[in-house]
């Protein structure tokens, strides 16, 4: 089975540095040099489409734009390409979501992905009005998904759960497709419920070996609902002809980084509930805290597997940096651990989505690993990749 490929919209700003933010990052904390626009994102989106990629991610948190509004947007710069639309669940009703998932559906068939996330940090939940704890908020989400999905099957739904309550709620327009949900969490919290409901488990970059432990755990979880569960992971990407080219712009993001920034940055990271971000921050935190982080070379904790972008940015925080042929290779050996979808960004996103599509995405399909149609009429080559892998 092919690889799905998607890419991530910055929506907070773009740059050819390392733009602080993603999750759990308050609003206003993003700096960037380059404007998420309408109009830039969709450069992204239509490079993306072209390429074959399946869908694009777009965040939520109070740090960038909403999600749902942007994909809608979106939706008519492009003819193919899904929107992988984050969400909170209990912020709105689930009524109401449900409701939104399927217009979406109907203008745009087949082109709505669900990415469901919890939420890790109670400050940020708290400016949105919401005071449950962690564990409240996945037991919020399993009474939420459960009433989202069966309305989508058509039922009229009657709920008092602990946290959602509905009384005969319906939907006037059912989606179809139904949209899939993808679903994170490393939390013991996280795990039941992803096994209930997610259609993709993700996860954030650690080493193939970390990767594989939460699959074999999701994947027994699910086994005991009776359901299957296919399994994505979120990467940053430098790609480039040679493996020296790749680590020299990793040293140029480094370089551009001081001591005062990395310890603010780690500072409001090191608050976070979430367990996934624990699990980022440990990939890098020896060498913070000796120092030797200035050195690119020095965060690489599994081949080509860089944590140098945790430093300053919550969230994904590590990057498959090398050749195009390195970085392909570790993208078959997460694959040959389950892993079935990757989510890619880069700084900047447009100029490195080209260095990746042009560079890595033919290996790819040199090895079955991509079989996805490229677009007709595919969007102007920049010619940022030689002619050399």
């Amino acid at each position: 089975m092919s690889l799905s490929l998607h890419w991530f919209l910055p929506t907070y700003g773009d740059s050819r540095l390392i733009v602080g933010g993603g999750h759990g990052t308050p609003a206003g904390a993003a700096h960037s040099d380059r404007d998420a626009s309408i109009d830039y994102l969709a450069s992204i989106v239509r490079a993306a489409e072209s390429f074959g990629f399946t869908g694009a991610l777009i965040p939520t948190g109070a740090w960038c734009e909403d999600a749902f509004v942007t994909a809608a947007l979106l939706a008519r710069e492009t003819t193919s390409l899904a929107f992988l639309v984050a969400f909170r669940p209990g912020l709105v009703s689930p009524t109401l979501s449900a409701q939104m998932a399927a217009t979406f559906a109907r203008h745009a068939p087949g082109r709505l992905l669900l990415n469901v996330v919890v939420g890790g940090e109670a400050h940020e939940q708290r400016s949105f009005g919401d005071f449950l704890d962690k564990d409240g908020r996945y037991q919020r989400c399993d009474e939420f998904l459960e009433v989202v999905r069966r309305l989508w099957t058509g039922e009229t739904v009657t709920l008092e759960g602990e946290h959602i309550r509905v009384d005969e709620a319906a939907l006037a327009t059912l989606p179809n497709p139904v949209p899939p949900l993808y679903f994170g969490g490393s939390s013991a919290a996280a795990g039941p419920v992803a096994a209930k409901h997610a259609d993709v488990y993700l996860t954030w970059g650690e080493p193939p070996a970390a990767v594989a432990e939460k699959v074999e755990w999701i994947r027994k979880l699910a086994a005991d609902e009776g359901r299957p569960v296919r399994f994505g992971i979120r990467l940053h990407t430098i790609s480039r002809d040679t493996s020296d080219e790749a680590w020299q712009q990793a040293d140029r993001l480094v370089a551009a980084l001081d001591e005062e920034t990395v310890r603010k940055a780690q500072e409001g990271l090191h608050r976070s509930q979430s367990e996934g971000q624990k699990r980022m921050l440990a990939l890098h935190e020896e060498n913070r805290r000796a120092g030797s982080w200035h050195d690119a070379r020095s965060l690489e904790v599994a081949p080509n597997l860089w944590a140098g972008v945790g430093l300053v940015r919550g969230g994904a925080g590590t990057a498959l940096v090398g050749s195009h042929q390195e970085v392909a290779d570790r993208i078959a050996e997460y694959a040959e651990v389950g892993i079935d979808e990757f989510i890619f960004s880069g700084y900047p996103h447009l100029e490195e989505l080209y260095w990746f599509g042009e560079g890595v995405v033919p290996i790819l399909r040199e090895r079955g690993l991509f079989t996805a149609t490229t677009k007709a009429t595919a969007a102007p080559s920049i010619p940022f990749v030689g002619a050399s892998r």
